[in-house]
């Protein structure tokens, strides 16, 4: 019995789920220890910060350095100008206006002093090509008033300037341009949709958890807005460092997370918020991997949003990632959505809580080979507010979550005694057969 106990022992401890209560070791206990030169103290590793693949605000944390074709961003320069900053887009658009003016300003002043307009032009019987143009300031202001077309009607090009008339028709073709590129590089920049991706939530944490008798990522988006995402899409991708069978070394390779590409399930209709569910199975990174390898290793799931703006028909992305220390094993998220009178509220408030719950900590891999070789398939309890201080054991989850309970199983194996004691005294009573 002693020997049986410690092998029941040694499984608990290798497949069990996470105890119902975690108690919050005091600060000093929590915090690195120091050595000192009386005592030595030793206290677990704990992790270092790592730095993010991509923020949680979404922005990639990626900088490109030594590029040295940097003549391939002018040759999309309409998307280069879109990619600046505001500061910088502000600057280029007043400089461009303004050196654009400048420069025809000083053409117009050329061609009068060539003429001699500067020199006679107040004298009775000249005819200048621009009329009341005297200095290179009024030449300026000509040239803003013919490109903007104000018109004041004080400055007039006269038809007896052929080499002015030629410039005008120069000026108002690339005046036309200029205003065609710049409005349209500003009008693009204050119409992206990265704003509209700001009302996109996704949750703080992710939670590993069972679902249907299966391991399950889960993790949960909302919209704040009452215009929906039309043919919004979720796709999700797990970046750690890997070394290949050859040993070559790829610090951040991706590998595809499965959130219901095959099902349709990646296909939103994200009116409240939604709990995304990957399944851990075969075809999973996390196939083989427990709560505690899970601790031990580094990686990041980055999570795609993507949809299409219902006001302005424009494609938006919202990005957002959980580092392998904001995945929580053994929780569920809080429900956020309540029925009130004649509709839906979701409350925002819980969108980010989540509880414990009862979960194996062994890997999808080994509570799938359990609940395999077994008969019936179990379903697992919820944490009950109690904790619990013994342990999970699968096997011992087979045969307590019978679907016949352990009183219907008395009244069967009685009805089952009963009936075999009738079928005894009856064939004992049953007169004997004579020819």
């Amino acid at each position: 019995m002693a020997g049986d106990s410690r092998v029941l022992m040694d499984h608990n401890m290798e497949i069990g789920v996470t105890p119902a209560q975690v108690k919050k070791l005091p600060k000093h206990l929590r915090e690195p220890q120091i050595s000192t030169e009386r005592t030595h103290l030793i206290s677990e590793p704990v992790k270092k910060p790592r730095q993010r693949y991509v923020q949680k605000d979404g922005k990639c944390n990626v900088h490109h350095g030594n590029v040295q074709e940097t003549y391939r961003y002018l040759s999309d320069l309409f998307t280069t100008l879109v990619d600046l900053r505001w500061r910088f887009s502000l600057l280029i658009f007043t400089l461009v206006y303004v050196v654009n003016w400048l420069f025809f300003g000083f053409l117009w002043w050329l061609i009068a002093l060539v003429r001699g307009d500067l020199v006679h032009g107040d004298e009775e019987g000249w005819t200048p090509c621009v009329e009341n143009l005297n200095s290179f300031v009024s030449a300026f202001l000509f040239s803003i008033e013919t490109e903007t077309t104000i018109g004041y009607g004080y400055r007039v090009i006269t038809e007896r300037c052929p080499e002015g008339i030629v410039l005008l028709l120069v000026q108002a073709i690339l005046g036309s341009i200029v205003n065609a590129i710049m409005v349209g590089c500003m009008f693009v920049k204050i119409s992206q949709p990265k704003n509209r991706a700001e009302t996109l939530m996704f949750s703080t944490n992710a939670v590993i958890s069972v679902r249907d008798n299966k391991m399950c990522l889960m993790f949960r988006v909302g919209d704040l807005r009452n215009s929906h995402i039309v043919e919004a899409s979720i796709r999700a991708k797990l970046i750690r460092s890997q070394q290949t069978k050859e040993g070559e070394f790829i610090p951040l390779n991706q590998t595809d997370i499965n959130i219901g590409f095959d099902t349709g399930d990646d296909r939103l209709f994200l009116v409240s918020p939604l709990i995304i569910s990957h399944e851990i199975n075969e075809k999973s990174p996390f196939w083989e991997m427990s709560m505690a390898q899970m601790e031990k290793e580094e990686f990041e799931i980055v999570v795609i949003l993507e949809g299409m703006v219902e006001a302005t028909g424009m494609t938006c992305q919202a990005r957002s990632s959980y580092l392998d220390t904001e995945v929580l094993w053994g929780y569920r998220f809080t429900p956020v959505l309540s029925l009130e009178k004649g509709f839906y509220e979701v409350d925002y408030n819980n969108f980010h809580d989540v509880y414990e719950t009862n979960t194996p900590t062994c890997s999808a891999k080994e509570l799938a080979t359990k609940l395999r070789d077994e008969p019936l398939l179990p379903q697992l309890p919820l944490l009950s507010p109690e904790p619990k201080t013994q342990t999970f054991d699968p096997l011992d989850c087979l045969s307590e979550l019978n679907p016949l309970s352990q009183d219907e199983k008395m009244e069967e194996r009685d009805s089952s005694d009963r009936g075999e004691n009738n079928g005894l005294t009856a064939a004992l009573e049953e007169p004997p057969i004579t020819d």
